[in-house]
């Protein structure tokens, strides 16, 4: 089985060729949203090859990653449709307060805007689903390719490089030291 340890930042001009021909073989791989933040696991091409991504822990897949192994061998990986909640809304204000109530729980969120059309896609979850129809907006449950936003601060989720930026945690702890330091007055 060939391990695929590292990502392609910018395939050349030969490597998108192959990657083409691939596409027509079906050696390529469509993953669902939570396969793709591993960094570590087994999985099968469209073609029925089996294969291991070993990557290092720099964030998630993204549709149209390409990956490589050792000998110089390269995958495309897609984001494969899953099913989602897609939530609309009659007029933006709505839509921007589904998004808040769900950006308030730290949920996954996609934001896609179709020509004047806007929508929040989220992984399923009936609780939220439920919290959304009671605010007025439009739920529906759909199959799309699920890339949700990364965050302001950096490429995906948590950092866990050696860079100069807090790590969300380091940034709670020293906020919350910073309160219990300070002085409050009446």
């Amino acid at each position: 089985m060939k391990i695929f340890t590292q990502r392609l930042e910018q395939p050349t001009a030969e490597q998108t060729a192959i990657l083409a021909t691939q596409q027509q073989n079906g050696q390529y791989l469509q993953l669902d949203f939570d396969t793709r933040q591993r960094s570590r696991f087994r999985a099968t091409l469209q073609n029925g090859e089996a294969i291991g991504i070993d990557l290092p822990r720099t964030g998630t897949l993204k549709d149209g990653d390409v990956v490589q192994n050792a000998s110089g061998d390269i995958i495309q990986i897609f984001a494969k449709p899953q099913t989602l909640t897609k939530v609309t809304a009659d007029n933006a204000f709505e839509l921007m307060r589904g998004a808040y109530h769900l950006g308030n729980r730290h949920v996954p969120l996609m934001l896609v805007q179709h020509d004047n059309d806007y929508a929040l896609y989220f992984e399923p979850d009936y609780v939220l689903a439920d919290m959304l129809v009671k605010l007025g907006l439009t739920v529906s449950e759909v199959a799309h390719a699920f890339e949700p936003e990364t965050g302001a601060y950096g490429h995906g989720g948590h950092s866990h490089g050696h860079d100069n930026r807090l790590s969300h945690a380091d940034t709670q702890s020293t906020i919350v030291g910073d309160l219990t330091k300070a002085t409050f007055f009446s």
